[in-house]
Formats: C-alpha cells, structure tokens, sequence
C-alpha cells in the first residue's frame, strides 16, 4: 500500500514516490526540478513564482487523491505521444495526461495549467482543480505540456484531445460534452483551440469542447464561433490585464457567445482554487455553468 504526502514531505518525495514510478518529476513544474528536490511541500510556492495563493493542503490532497487511485488498481498517468514520436521530438518526453476519474461515461474536462510556458503549474493549478471535478462526478484529466513555447503547448493540447477521444470507450469518458480548462498561460491554449480547433494545431479535426473556462490570462482573441465561456480575474492581478480581461468578455458577448463572468477583488494571478481569497468557490460556479451547457 502505497503511503499518503504530509506537507512536511520534501519535492523529491513527490518525484521519487513509488506510486507515481514512471512519472513522477512530471508531476512537478519543470523538466529538471532537482534543484527543488530539497523544499518542503509546505514551500511549494517557490517553485511556481507566477502563481499566488498557493495552499499546501490543496497540493497535497490532490497528489494523494493519485496515490489513493493507485492503491485501488487505477492507471493516473497516459502518454499522449507515442515512443516513435518521442524519439522524433525528445521534448516529447516531458508530456503526458493525469486522470482523475469521476463516474464512468461521464463528461470529461482537460485542465491546462500556466506557467508563462516556462514551467507548468500543474501541482496548484491542476491537480487541485481535477480533484474537485472529479468529486463532482465528472471526468477530469490534467494536461502536461512542453514548456518553451505557446504553439508547441497548444499542440500538445491538441493531440491530447485526439487521444482522449480516440480511446474515449477505454478510458471511459462521453465523448460529448467536453470541457477545456486552463490559467494564464493555460487560458491561452484554451482559447486557441477554442478559436481555431485541433486542425489548426496538427491533430485533425476534433469536436470543439462545449464550454471554455478560462482564468486570469490577457488573451483577447474572440470571434462567435466560440464555445460558451466562464472566465474569471482578481482586479489586483499584476499580471492579466484586467481591462483587457474585461473587454473580452464584452467583445464575447456582442459576438453572441454564452459567458459567465467572475471578477474578484484581492485573489491575485495565478490563484488556483482560490482557498484563503475571495475567489473560492469559483470553481463550483464554473462547473455549474458547465453542466448547463451539457444540459444538466
């Protein structure tokens, strides 16, 4: 039986623990994250400087959700790339999706977690997120990408949608209803296939997701083909422009898009759950905007 994380555990722990063999340093922000290996988790934040918020607790129960799955027999880790593409493109190598299972046949959302594409925050961002959905009943898989660049991400993402939907009877998730959901730099590969789709992105043509939530990113781009969207920013965030945030909502609206909008007022950038700001809670609006658009 594989052990639960206190956060009195260190980084190495997270990497080497024997539930996660295989995977374990892409759990973590970096290709190469030795140099954190020694931080408590209860100093996670150091490895996520973009990120604000950033709550221990949630880290850690969101990686023993993982180990509990494990325990019970359930794969949490898939390689969207197969070994001949990895040898094609060893940055390859440093890509995968974590599943985080809610009732089978369920709808499925692809949580892609910021970073400014020089790490990815999967561990405030994503994890943390999937955990609740999946406690909701829905399917929620946590995308981790090539850092270094925006196209490269949105690929990835792209050929994650391809991969999930062709074994969709597999992994047992509807094939319908999908959601994308993503932070800053996250938000905006949600919002380029949301605009342009797989194709655009070297994965064939896919089905677009339902529903976009996009958090805390600066991204403007919109036109009416875009699926129904929640978006959300804190006022005081340094670094999404909340005036640009503000107009995209508006230009989304008069384009004839379905949007929710949830401004907040001190939860910073890169807030995740939000626990300890005025933004929790955002997540169950964001899923209750989900479930009206699969007609729930």
């Amino acid at each position: 039986m594989n052990t639960h994380l206190t956060k009195e555990h260190f980084v190495q722990d997270i990497a080497r623990h024997p539930a996660f063999k295989g995977f374990g340093d892409l759990l973590l922000p970096l290709d190469n994250n030795s140099a954190y290996y020694a931080t408590r988790i209860n100093n996670i934040a150091s490895t996520m400087p973009y990120h604000n918020a950033v709550n221990a607790g949630d880290v850690v129960n969101a990686l023993n959700h993982l180990i509990d799955e494990v325990n019970r027999g359930k794969t949490v880790f898939y390689n969207f790339y197969d070994e001949d593409q990895k040898k094609q493109d060893s940055t390859k190598k440093y890509t995968g999706l974590f599943f985080y299972r809610g009732d089978p046949d369920a709808p499925f959302a692809i949580i892609c977690p910021g970073g400014g594409f020089s790490y990815v925050g999967s561990l405030h961002e994503g994890f943390p997120l999937a955990s609740q959905i999946s406690r909701k009943r829905l399917n929620a898989f946590v995308l981790r990408y090539r850092i270094g660049s925006e196209q490269w991400a949105t690929e990835d993402l792209a050929n994650a949608i391809r991969f999930i939907l062709r074994n969709a009877a597999s992994l047992r998730v509807a094939t319908n209803n999908y959601s994308l959901w993503g932070g800053s730099a996250g938000a905006r590969m949600v919002g380029n296939i949301a605009q342009q789709g797989t194709e655009a992105f070297g994965a064939g043509r896919y089905p677009r997701p339902v529903t976009a939530v996009i958090a805390y990113t600066g991204q403007s781009s919109y036109d009416k083909g875009f699926p129904a969207t929640f978006i959300t920013v804190s006022a005081d965030d340094r670094i999404a422009s909340v005036t640009t945030v503000d107009r995209r909502v508006q230009n989304l609206k008069n384009a004839g898009v379905t949007v929710a909008y949830e401004r907040y007022k001190n939860a910073g950038h890169g807030f995740g759950l939000g626990t300890g700001t005025d933004a929790a809670g955002w997540l169950d609006k964001a899923v209750d905007f989900w479930r009206v658009q699969i007609g729930e």
